[in-house]
């Protein structure tokens, strides 16, 4: 436990200095290289994707969709026919192990390989894209504490109040109560967040679109958590991986931020942030 608080100070203080100290490029690299560790972690961690050409095939594939959005790669009228071609590169190069291997590699591999090298970047990358928007380097906070300032909520609300079981196969220590205490601490977080901005960074956000933001987003956040829970359960692994001290891999810290920042990226975009 003190491991995983430490570390989450430190990551936190880390991703303030990301946001407004440091050159913009930090965070977009950063999560570019998320982007690729989630990946492998996805692929090859779980063995969802046994055959190691394709595994490094979509890790690469993901770092470079990672810096395309982050705009590394090419900035002219083909910067937009540069996904289209990641994409053409993954097809040609996964389906051609699929044809050489066939009686090792299953179809399932190269389906997997494209969720996990297309769609997980993409859903994380929402984070890049609301940090490119206006004001963005405090938009972006907006996932990050709907879902982290659920988690922990629930966390000590699990603790001090926990008895009801709320997915006891999937995920054995989360309770009913921890649920509802990462709710109110999802609405909560946003909230103060909004109370600040509007404060002393002159935005005019809306309390009440931030409090069910908040709330949805707290939930959609625990819907990603167990759902990354049910791949480790059902591949056998109790950790994507080791990256982070007393959290695990990308997965197991990211796990309710790739499922809330495109919501709130949505919402944002719809309301014309």
């Amino acid at each position: 436990m003190l491991a995983r608080v430490l570390f989450g100070a430190v990551g936190f203080v880390f991703v303030l200095l990301a946001l407004f100290v440091f050159p913009p490029a930090v965070l977009e690299i950063a999560l570019a290289l998320l982007c690729a560790l989630a990946t492998y972690e996805l692929l090859g961690s779980t063995k969802l994707v046994k055959n190691h050409r394709i595994v490094l095939l979509s890790v690469v594939v993901s770092l470079l969709c990672g810096l395309n959005q982050a705009g590394f790669m090419l900035k002219s009228p083909l910067h937009g026919w540069i996904g289209l071609a990641l994409v053409i590169v993954l097809l040609l190069g996964s389906f051609a192990e699929l044809l050489r291997h066939h009686d090792r590699v299953g179809a399932s591999e190269v389906l997997c390989a494209f969720f996990g090298a297309l769609i997980l970047p993409q859903l994380l990358l929402s984070l890049t894209r609301i940090f490119q928007m206006e004001n963005g380097a405090l938009l972006v906070l907006m996932p990050l504490l709907a879902a982290w300032g659920s988690d922990t909520f629930a966390l000590f609300a699990g603790m001090l109040f926990g008895k009801h079981k709320l997915a006891p196969v999937i995920s054995p220590k989360k309770t009913v109560e921890g649920g509802i205490g990462g709710v109110f601490g999802g609405v909560a977080c946003l909230l103060v967040f909004t109370l600040l901005v509007n404060h002393f960074a002159g935005l005019s956000l809306s309390y009440a679109a931030a409090g069910l933001l908040g709330a949805a987003g707290s939930v959609i956040g625990q819907v990603g958590d167990l759902s990354f829970s049910i791949i480790k359960r059902q591949t056998g692994i109790k950790d994507y991986g080791s990256i982070f001290p007393g959290h695990g891999g990308v997965l197991d810290r990211f796990d309710s931020v790739i499922f809330v920042a495109p919501v709130v990226e949505a919402v944002l975009l719809l309301f014309g942030a």
